[in-house]
C-alpha cells in the first residue's frame, strides 16, 4: 500500500507486494504501522487490553485486502437496474483494538486514504471506526463521512472482512482506563502479502458508495449529457488551490500571482512556499491552463460540435480565463449550468459533494482528460480501466507546454503543432500495460489506483491483456 505525500501514508498510498523474509518481519511490521497516516491524515488506534500481544504479529501473514471503488450501477440492455449482491456473513475475529481515521485534502485523496485504511484495519485485525473527513484544510468543506457516502453499505460490504463501527463504545474511553495511541506517519510503506492474498480481491467489494442523493443527482446528470449526444470529461485543475499549491501562476496576471503566493504562505503544510513558477511549467509540473486545454483538444481531433463537460469546480480567473476554451468549443457544460438552483442547493458549500458529482461524470464519459494528474484523475483512470478500458487521454504536460510556446512564437505552423501533438499522445490513451513496479522504490513506481493491473486479468492471462513488458508506458 503506498500511502504518498500527495496522498499517503494514509493520504493516497498503493499497495505493493514484495516478498519479505520473515526475518525482517518485525522491522517491516514497525513500518507498516507507522504508515497508518500521512500528513494530513491523522490515525489514532484505541487499543485495548494487550493491543500489541505477540499473537498480532504471528498472524500477520494471512491478512486479506480490499480496494473499494465507488459503485456505479449496472444495468441490464433494457435499462432496469440489477439487484444489489447479497452481502456475505460477518468474519469472526478478534479484535486487537480500534482504528480511527481522520483524513485531510479532498474528496479523492480523502476516498484514497479510507481505502487505505481498510486494508490496515484487515491487516491488523482491528475494528474500524467510521473515518472523520477534513473539515479545516483550503476547502474548508463541513460534510461529514455520512453526507458523502453510504454507511450501511460500507459497513455491511466490508463485514466479511473487517468490523467496521460508527464510533468506539463508550466502555473503551479513558474514563474506563483504555488509552490512544497516535501514530506518527511514514510514507511510502509496503505491504507484504500484497499480490498473493490482497490484489485478487479488487472487485470483490464496492464498499464506497455515495448516498443516494449524490448517486441520483450524478445519474441524472448524465443522463441529461447523453442525451445530448457523446461526451468528453475535461478535468480542469485550473483552481485557486491548485495554483497557488504548486506555484504556477502562468497566464496569471501580477495581481492574481501575487493572491496565490499569500495563499500558499497561508498555509504552513504547504511545505514550498518559494517557487519559479516558469521552471515549474517547463517541467511539466503544472496544471495545464484553459487556454492550453483548449489547443491540445483540438489538435488532438476534437471538434467544434464537441460537448465537453467541465469537471471542476471555479475556474481562478473566471470566464476570462475560459473564453478561449468557449471559442474553439461552443458546447461547454458545467453541473452549474446544466442544474437548477434547487438541484445544487444541498450541495452547496460543500465542496466533496460536488466533487462527488464530477467523479461520476467522468467515470461515465466517453472520453476522459485530466489537465492534472492529482488524485481525482488518477482514480477516475484507474475506474476507467477497471470498467474495460474506457477511452482516458493521459496529457504529456512537459511536452505539450514545449509544443503551445514553440507553436505561440511562430516556429510550429498549426499543422506542425497538431501532428507533434497527435504523435506524442499515440500512446497514452490509458491502454492496457503493466504497472511500473520498483521493489523498495515505491514513491518512484506507478500509481497503484491509477493502473491496478493486477485486477485487470483475474480471469485471463495477464501477458495477453497486458503485453510481456512490466513497465508503464504512459507515466510522466
Amino acid at each position: 500500500m503506498e500511502v504518498r505525500s500527495e496522498g499517503i501514508q494514509v493520504r493516497c498510498d498503493k499497495l505493493q507486494s514484495p516478498v519479505i523474509p520473515r526475518t525482517r518481519l518485525r522491522i517491516w511490521f514497525i513500518r507498516v504501522c507507522s504508515s497508518i497516516v500521512v500528513w494530513t491524515c491523522l490515525v489514532q488506534l484505541v487499543t485495548v487490553s494487550e493491543l500489541w500481544h505477540s499473537h498480532l504479529i504471528s498472524g500477520i501473514t494471512n491478512g486479506i485486502y480490499h480496494i473499494t471503488q465507488v459503485q456505479l450501477p449496472i444495468q441490464e440492455d433494457n435499462g432496469v437496474a440489477q439487484s444489489p449482491p447479497v452481502f456475505l456473513p460477518p468474519r469472526n475475529y478478534t479484535s486487537n483494538g480500534f482504528l480511527r481515521v481522520s483524513c485531510n485534502g479532498g474528496l479523492n485523496q480523502m476516498r484514497a486514504a479510507i481505502c487505505d485504511m481498510v486494508t490496515v484495519a484487515r491487516f491488523l485485525n482491528l475494528t474500524l471506526v467510521v473515518p472523520e473527513l477534513d473539515k479545516t484544510s483550503f476547502w474548508a468543506d463541513p460534510s461529514n463521512f455520512e453526507d458523502i457516502f453510504d454507511v450501511k453499505h460500507f459497513i455491511y460490504s466490508l463485514r466479511d472482512e473487517v468490523r467496521i463501527v460508527k464510533r468506539v463504545p463508550k466502555k473503551f474511553s479513558s474514563k474506563h482506563g483504555y488509552a490512544t495511541l497516535e501514530m506518527p506517519p511514514v510514507s511510502w510503506s509496503n505491504e507484504i502479502y500484497y499480490l498473493e492474498q490482497i490484489l485478487p480481491l479488487f472487485g470483490k467489494h464496492k464498499a464506497l458508495k455515495f448516498t443516494p442523493q449524490i448517486e441520483n443527482l450524478g445519474h441524472k446528470l448524465i443522463q441529461m449529457l447523453h442525451e445530448k449526444g457523446p461526451f468528453v470529461a475535461l478535468h480542469l485543475r485550473y483552481e485557486m488551490d491548485m495554483l497557488a499549491f504548486s506555484g504556477c501562476t502562468y497566464g496569471c496576471t501580477d495581481k492574481e500571482a501575487e493572491e496565490l503566493k499569500q495563499l500558499r504562505y497561508a498555509f504552513p503544510w504547504w511545505r514550498e512556499k518559494e517557487i519559479i513558477s516558469d521552471e515549474r511549467r517547463s517541467q511539466g509540473l503544472c496544471p495545464l491552463t484553459p487556454e492550453e486545454a483548449a489547443l491540445v483538444l483540438r489538435a488532438l481531433g476534437f471538434g467544434r460540435e464537441t460537448q465537453i463537460y467541465i469537471a471542476a469546480g471555479e475556474i481562478y480567473g473566471g470566464e476570462r480565463r475560459l473564453a478561449q476554451l468557449r471559442a474553439l468549443f461552443p458546447r461547454i457544460v458545467k453541473k452549474e449550468t446544466l442544474l437548477t438552483w434547487d438541484d445544487l442547493q444541498q450541495f452547496q458549500n460543500h465542496s466533496s459533494q460536488m466533487a462527488a458529482l464530477d467523479f461520476m461524470v467522468s467515470a461515465a464519459s466517453n472520453a476522459f482528460v485530466p489537465t492534472y494528474d492529482g488524485n481525482m484523475a488518477k482514480l477516475v483512470e484507474g475506474h476507467r480501466r477497471y470498467s474495460g478500458f474506457k477511452k482516458t487521454i493521459l496529457l504529456d504536460r512537459k511536452k505539450v507546454v514545449e509544443l503551445v510556446d514553440m507553436h505561440q512564437n511562430g516556429t510550429l505552423s498549426w499543422i506542425e503543432f497538431a501532428d507533434a501533438v497527435r504523435r506524442v499522445h499515440e500512446k497514452r490513451i490509458a491502454q492496457p500495460t503493466r504497472r511500473r513496479v520498483i521493489l523498495d522504490k515505491p514513491k518512484e513506481e506507478d500509481y497503484f489506483y491509477a493502473n491496478p493491473h493486477e485486477c485487470l486479468c483475474e480471469e485471463t492471462n495477464c501477458d495477453d491483456l497486458l503485453g510481456p513488458r512490466n513497465s508503464s508506458q504512459v507515466s510522466s
